[in-house]
């Protein structure tokens, strides 16, 4: 299998030449965090990624978790990977120094969370979902509950996780039956099954915080009648420590097609002693707190995976020899060329390449805007920040995992038949990513959110804010660099993501159903652009620094050549979107639903 190596470079070539971080920490008041402050944490955590996660990362695949009598048991390595990252402080960087953590920006966090998952995506998840269960207890839970559960959330000494889904409703949480019954001492009786819970249980840290929804007695119907309950595994007695097992257990973990080192559990809560958290019937706005960081961090799993595919798949390009070039031999010394020299194992590289660098700038990018909503104290920038994000969310989910499926396919067909076979690691990648798309909301579901929820719910103002600061860029740009072609493609592309925008919103009055039918595409047509925006800003940044006679011009070029191969064979995939999207609903829902035979 080949080796994982984090992405250091570009990571920093993202966070510190585009995005400027350095001076984004300073203006919110995080003096400390210098570049070469940033560059000693990349370091450590390259290491930890690569010296510790990826040599146990197929191990966790081949071996699996393994429960019994509802004690789940994690492969070989992990528990003592994690007692490593505890013990490194990785996960109190982000969290507010009165609660034990490091005061470190959100953003430096999360470009961290890609290497980690990179490199084992299976054992990242544990840590990864305490991550919105703290940031969700910070947001509403009391200072009483702060004080209980956040110390050892953060020190990591206990971990977290998010239940929400129930076995007859799925992402349809309107229809959730878990009930809590209030108690004499202020405290719930919480009982009913969650599903598809990650991390639910497991052998890595010494108690298990669960953010629980239900319903009151009396609730009203749907989802304005859910609450948000925190049940932890074990009861803490009146100093804060664990004391008796509250009545929460597995009932057993799902069989996976991936992640199998991931603990996916089917949680059984049988009068489980719990917390209401912020107030009654206000459950699901309280776990949206939790939600978006989740959507976001399933997002740069994705990234993470397109990364891990493209690493192992240029290695073996590189090394592998078939067949001779077209344009003729280029290693006469060998019986035949490597395989990097065919165009079409070229066409995969650069679609992984372009793809990994491209998001990755839009993925810090959205960090960087929680970091203003998180730390800044202008109420214009964060009212700003807060309504990028809401467009950017479900992009950053769904397009980033869509993409890739895409290329950790390609990582495996560049392999050929040994990329079908276990031992090079190129299947589990496809396999392990596979769930992204699904969890945390489902990619039409994600689009649905986009469309419906944020534009036209809207009035197409969520849109504007961020299209305006696209065309404020390239009114700025344009005659200053060499690149005003690609400058003027994005312009039109702005353009044309209004119009069609209308055209739907024209063609849902008169048709509710012409939403659904265009939203995925719609979706994805707003992530090629919105990438090819950030492919726009990293190919004018690159030329500027060759222009300055930068020792690393092969880096910078690299960016230039693969910019080109963006804008002329990634964003162009725009075209056949809009097609679909103003072929309409017609040619979804015309046939009736009994039609729908087999044979």
């Amino acid at each position: 299998m080949q080796n994982y190596k984090a992405p250091e470079r570009d990571t920093l070539f993202v966070t510190q030449e585009l995005l400027g971080m350095e001076a984004h920490y300073q203006a919110l008041g995080f003096d400390e965090v210098s570049e070469d402050l940033v560059r000693a944490i990349y370091t450590e955590a390259g290491k930890f990624s690569e010296n510790i996660l990826a040599p146990i990362n197929a191990i966790g695949d081949q071996e699996g978790c393994k429960i019994d009598d509802g004690v789940v048991t994690t492969p070989t390595g992990f528990k003592e990977a994690y007692a490593q990252y505890v013990e490194g402080g990785w996960p109190s960087m982000a969290h507010p120094e009165e609660f034990g953590g490091q005061g470190l920006p959100y953003s430096l966090a999360t470009s961290l969370a890609e290497w980690f998952s990179g490199a084992n995506h299976s054992w990242a998840m544990y840590p990864g979902l305490s991550q919105g269960c703290m940031e969700t207890l910070k947001s509403h839970g009391t200072e009483e509950q702060q004080a209980l559960f956040l110390d050892k959330l953060i020190e990591g000494s206990w971990t977290g996780t998010m239940c929400l889904t129930e076995p007859h409703c799925g992402s349809d949480l309107g229809m959730l039956k878990c009930k809590a019954e209030p108690n004499d001492d202020g405290s719930y009786s919480l009982t009913g099954t969650k599903i598809f819970i990650s991390a639910g249980e497991h052998d890595m840290s010494e108690n298990i915080i669960h953010i629980v929804l239900a319903r009151l007695p009396g609730a009203p119907a749907g989802t304005k009648g859910i609450s948000l309950f925190i049940v932890p595994k074990y009861n803490l007695d009146e100093n804060g420590n664990v004391a008796d097992r509250n009545t929460v257990k597995c009932g057993s973990i799902e069989h996976k097609m991936g992640i199998k080192g991931s603990a996916t559990c089917v949680m059984n809560f049988d009068g489980a002693k719990a917390h209401l958290i912020g107030q009654e019937n206000r459950g699901l706005n309280c776990m949206f707190t939790f939600m978006n960081i989740a959507r976001i961090g399933t997002g740069v799993e994705g990234l993470s995976a397109i990364e891990a595919a493209f690493q192992g798949a240029l290695a073996y390009a590189q090394d592998r020899v078939q067949f001779r070039s077209m344009s003729g031999v280029k290693s006469p010394d060998k019986p035949a060329d490597p395989i990097i020299v065919h165009p079409d194992v070229r066409r995969m590289l650069l679609t992984q390449k372009s793809l990994a660098e491209g998001n990755r700038a839009l993925a810090n990018y959205c960090m960087k805007l929680v970091d203003v909503t998180c730390y800044s104290k202008d109420e214009s920038d964060v009212k700003l920040a807060d309504a990028k994000l809401a467009l950017l969310t479900p992009i950053v989910k769904a397009f980033l995992t869509e993409t890739a499926q895409e290329a950790t396919s390609y990582g495996m067909q560049v392999y050929g038949g040994h990329g079908y076979i276990a031992e090079w690691g190129m299947e589990q990648l496809a396999r392990d990513t596979r769930i992204c798309t699904m969890y945390e909301g489902t990619t039409g579901i994600q689009a649905i959110d986009l469309l419906g929820r944020k534009i036209m719910g809207s009035n197409g103002e969520l849109l504007n804010v961020f299209t305006q600061e696209i065309r404020d860029y390239c009114t700025e740009v344009r005659g200053k660099s060499m690149f005003n072609a690609w400058t003027n493609a994005i312009d039109s592309h702005v353009d044309e993501w209004q119009q069609i925008t209308k055209d739907i919103g024209l063609s849902a009055a008169n048709n509710p159903e012409e939403l659904g039918a265009a939203s995925v595409d719609y979706l994805m047509f707003s992530g090629y652009v919105t990438v090819g925006y950030f492919w726009l800003k990293m190919a004018v940044l690159a030329q500027e620094k060759i222009d300055q006679g930068s020792s690393e011009s092969d880096f910078y070029q690299a960016k230039i050549h693969t910019a080109k191969f963006y804008f002329d064979r990634m964003l162009t995939r725009t075209r056949s979107l809009v097609s679909a999207i103003h072929s309409g609903s017609e040619n979804l829902m015309q046939m009736d639903a009994e039609l729908f035979k087999v044979g």
